[in-house]
């Protein structure tokens, strides 16, 4: 299909005319009938820009017959029209963006001498034939191939030809080849960033000397980077946001931190003070350790800071924390950015304002092409549910990854390639060029306020040092570091080049970079004397939480469920979607109950009445996996949509729910993210089954289970993770509970496992309620499968208008002799009714047992249990009944603390499967045998008339 539209300024067939333009039209007809009759460079150019014009749109024949050329130089006009696109296409190719090496340049592509061509030819032709847009003092062909190579090949180069959307690509074009987009900085300016590249560079050469064998690091080979960041936050500033957010890993972060945002000289001293052995950990640890804190290395803290003029705030800046994880920050930052966007005051769906915030992710070379989330989160830049409105990407480009070099790394030509995908377009810049790199974030920050798109900037540096300051790098790129060892710093060649302007003398250079080390040197005293405290642990302890109302009166809920099942007229629901609906009508009257789903969107719409927003996502969440939900309906007649908790009348704030891609890191990191920044939501996470959630491990490793001890950083997600043993398979039963509990400790969030709709109910409303609290903490769902219909897990409507959630449930029915009673069962979630379900089919209850569903399994609710184990003076055995593996389920984590609540004489015992490798049987039948046999052990009931459904 032809790339060319009317809004294609780059159409060379707009300049033909007369019998030129006839004689392209005939040519253009022995082309439909035979592709290979034409010449080469006419075949690419009919390719490209489809058929030219039947009637004489160009210049008036008086302006052809002053310039054009004859008929028969149309091949050499073609060929000249190809190798104009040629140069844009693959200068990138032939362009002086290597520091340290240019070896690898090609101009192949750019020479006249490939398409056939001369000098000479170049001159016969007119410079508007070939380019439309050529200034006015570019009047030939050769001048015009002359200055277009001048643009594409210096220290700037494009690609462009990837975005297909041709209102982008031309505005592009025009933007590069117009050079609107290099702003001159004045003497001034120029100063001042010669002044902030001393600053960048004096500090890192500050620390080489003053904390020798310390990892930092370095940002030396990239030092623009921190110029470039104050430029773009200028052009932020501008374009009217109020939030920047930053997510970049630990090379130049020590930097970033104290140029960028702020962060005291004298406090990042400090942080390298505390460092602990240094002959072992070099840097390792920066603050004391007490309960719930262990700090986190210099190098991974993030920070806030506030950019003022007068009272007003300008812009908020926010450098994410990160974990050594390279690349996972990514889609938390998007979370951050996408939160501060929206406007979740009211009922409806959030309002974004996609100038309000934006992004900036700094990444490295060898992690942007290496790491799969950085390729899930460019996939998240267009959906609606994620979408930011454009993000600046800027890889530092070392050209190699610890000691691995590119050839070894990665399978592309550019560190880059990959945002080709996601039609990003790419500028690619030399490090050692302040003002080109300045240009490229003005040209990114020019794009984003017109086209709402992410941009890349691939900064192209080196790395002065090895991966970090102890490393001897010449051990594994001799040759490299010879080139790096004798290259001049940015900040030298940026004043050599001023001072041969005239801008600035010898002496003010010297004197800035004395000024820096003094400056430096003063920090350093005031630490050295005590005058600088080290950073403190942002958390304390919060005490017992408070017990929260999360009973609702009859009434409102009533209230609210004729609400949701009011549709809008003209609106039809699918017919056998709304003869299940209306089957709720009566669930909160008389003997109703009220299942799973109802629960679920009663206790969404209540919190939203009382002011909580809340957003959920997830793979197939709008329907639910397992056809539960049904919170998006859609009109089978129309295709319309229509979400019913974003028409509630009661709502005072938004509603918001999407289906994500099928990706787990990425999504999840963007929800913690958005609800760190916005922790007055309810933000919640579905995994289609629990198990997928294995694929974002680091994101409940690195921040969700440790955030708030390394970095303070508080969450209330919910993260829902369908569970329970059903004869599936072992992909599809298991969510790993074993993980969340072994990630449990020092009060880091709550892991539960429900069994009625009422609990799920109070649970979440409890969560709501705690939300901005010292109290708010992640919450980890074992979320149910079959258990989504089981009329066992309903519960009486009445159960949610009164009482809360209840950390253990007792099985009614037991229990009521408890001198007789010699065996407890402990148990969880779907475990617990099948127990329940065998002991209803018994011919007789046992007397001597009694069961308790450990509802909340961390916090370990050990007061209620023990108050349990205290009732029965004649217990003999507590047993841990559990449908998973003995080495995987809750055993290992309930163990010692079942020993730590019962008296010594009191055996702990576990009934379950045997230990195993694989978390269940593939075959159903081995299921349910397995099952009938672990609920007869428990129940002492005969096997063989036990039923496991």
């Amino acid at each position: 299909m032809a790339n060319g539209t009317p809004a294609d300024t780059h159409n060379p067939w707009r300049e033909f005319v007369g019998p030129n333009l006839g004689y392209i039209n005939e040519l253009y007809e022995r082309y439909r009938e035979d592709p290979q009759s034409v010449d080469e460079s006419a075949r690419v150019l009919f390719d490209q820009y489809g058929p030219p014009p039947q009637d004489e749109t160009g210049p008036s024949p008086a302006q052809a017959s002053a310039g054009a050329p004859d008929v028969h130089d149309w091949e050499k006009v073609l060929a000249a029209a190809e190798l104009v696109r040629n140069i844009r296409t693959y200068g990138h190719l032939a362009a002086e963006i290597d520091p340290i090496d240019d070896s690898g340049r090609d101009t192949h592509y750019l020479e006249p001498a490939t398409y056939g061509l001369t000098e000479a030819d170049l001159a016969q032709i007119p410079a508007r034939l070939i380019w439309p847009q050529a200034p006015s003092d570019v009047v030939d062909g050769r001048t015009a191939i002359a200055r277009l190579r001048e643009i594409y090949t210096h220290s700037l180069a494009y690609e462009f030809e990837h975005v297909h959307v041709a209102e982008e690509r031309v505005w592009l074009n025009q933007m590069v080849e117009s050079g609107a987009f290099k702003r001159p900085l004045t003497a001034e300016q120029q100063r001042a960033l010669l002044r902030r590249l001393s600053e960048v560079e004096g500090f890192e050469r500050f620390l080489h000397r003053t904390f020798v064998g310390q990892k930092r690091f370095s940002i030396e080979g990239v030092d623009i980077l921190v110029p470039m960041l104050d430029h773009l936050i200028r052009c932020a500033v501008e374009a009217g946001a109020r939030d920047v957010m930053i997510g970049m890993a630990h090379r130049g972060r020590l930097n970033v931190l104290a140029h960028v945002l702020g962060k005291p000289y004298g406090v990042i001293f400090t942080e390298f003070h505390a460092a602990p052995n240094k002959e072992l950990v070099p840097s390792e640890g920066s603050m004391g350790i007490n309960y719930g804190w262990t700090g986190d290395v210099k190098y991974h803290l993030g920070m806030a800071r506030s950019l003022t003029e007068g009272e007003s705030v300008q812009v908020r800046l926010t450098l994410a924390n990160n974990p050594s994880h390279l690349e996972v920050v990514n889609p938390v930052v998007e979370g951050f950015t996408r939160a501060a966007q929206e406007d979740r005051r009211g009922g409806g769906a959030p309002k974004q304002d996609p100038k309000r915030a934006f992004a900036v992710l700094v990444h490295g070379d060898a992690a942007f092409s290496g790491e799969g989330v950085v390729a899930e989160t460019l996939n998240l830049s267009r959906l609606p549910g994620y979408q930011t409105g454009g993000t600046i990407h800027i890889i530092t480009n070392n050209k190699v990854g610890f000691t691995t070099e590119s050839f070894d790394g990665r399978s592309t030509r550019y560190a880059s390639d990959l945002a080709k995908g996601y039609e990003i377009p790419i500028v690619h810049v030399n490090a050692d060029d302040p003002e080109a790199c300045l240009a490229a974030i003005y040209l990114a920050c020019q794009y984003r306020s017109r086209f709402h798109r992410d941009f890349l900037i691939d900064l192209i540096g080196y790395r002065r040092w090895g991966h970090n300051e102890m490393d001897d790098p010449a051990v594994t790129q001799p040759l490299m570091y010879q080139k790096i060892n004798q290259h001049k710093t940015v900040r030298t060649l940026y004043a050599d080049a001023l001072v041969r302007q005239g801008v600035v003398q010898p002496e003010e250079v010297q004197k800035m970079e004395q000024d820096v080390q003094q400056r430096l040197q003063q920090e350093y005293q005031r630490v050295a004397q005590g005058e600088v405290d080290p950073p403190k642990s942002p958390i304390s302890d919060a005490g017992r939480p408070d017990l929260v109302r999360t009973a609702v009166p009859a009434e409102r809920l009533r209230a609210i469920n004729r609400a949701l099942l009011t549709w809008p007229e003209g609106f039809t629901v699918y017919p056998k979607l709304a003869r299940i609906l209306k089957r709720r009508e009566t669930s909160l009257e008389g003997d109703g109950r009220v299942d799973w789903p109802l629960a679920e969107a009663l206790a969404f719409a209540t919190v939203l009445e009382e002011g909580t927003p809340v957003r959920i996502t997830g793979q197939d969440t709008e329907r639910g996996t397992f056809a539960q939900r049904h919170l998006v309906l859609h009109d089978p007649n129309t295709g319309r949509t229509w979400s019913p908790l974003q028409a509630l009348p009661q709502a005072k704030a938004t509603f918001a729910i999407h289906n994500s891609p099928l990706t787990e890191t990425g999504v999840l990191g963007f929800e913690y993210g958005y609800n760190v920044f916005a922790p007055e939501t309810l933000v919640l996470w579905e995994a289609q089954y629990g198990d997928f959630a294995n694929v974002a491990q680091p994101m409940f490793d690195q921040f969700i289970a440790a955030g708030r001890a390394k970095w303070g950083q508080d969450s209330g997600l919910v993260m829902l993770l369908p569970h329970g043993y059903e004869g599936q398979g072992p992909e599809h039963s298991s969510a790993r509970l074993e993980r969340y509990l072994q990630l449990a400790a020092e009060d880091n969030w709550v892991v539960a496992y429900l069994s009625s709709a009422a609990q799920y109910f109070h649970l979440l409303r409890r969560q709501a309620a705690r939300l901005g609290t010292p109290h708010m903490r992640p919450l980890v769902l074992m979320a149910p499968k079959s258990l989504l219909r089981n009329p066992r897990t309903s519960s009486p409507w009445q159960e949610l208008c009164e009482g809360e959630f209840r950390p253990i449930v007792e099985q009614p029915g037991l229990g009521q002799q408890p001198d007789k009673v010699r065996r407890l069962i402990l148990c969880t979630g779907k475990m617990a009714l099948d127990l329940e379900a065998a002991l209803e089919s018994a011919a007789e209850k046992p007397e001597h047992v009694h069961i308790v569903r450990v509802e909340q399994l961390y916090p370990y609710p050990q007061e209620e249990i023990e108050a349990v184990v205290s009732r029965f003076s004649n217990l003999e055995e507590v047993v841990w009944v559990q449908e998973e593996p003995k080495n995987m389920g809750a055993w290992n984590y309930m163990e010692p603390r079942i020993h730590a609540s019962v008296a010594d004489h009191i055996t702990v015992g576990y009934i379950g499967r045997r230990r195993r490798s694989s978390p269940a049987e593939g075959e159903p039948d081995v299921h349910n045998v397995e099952q009938a046999r672990i609920v007869s052990e428990a129940l002492q009931l005969n096997e063989s008339k036990i039923a496991v459904k």
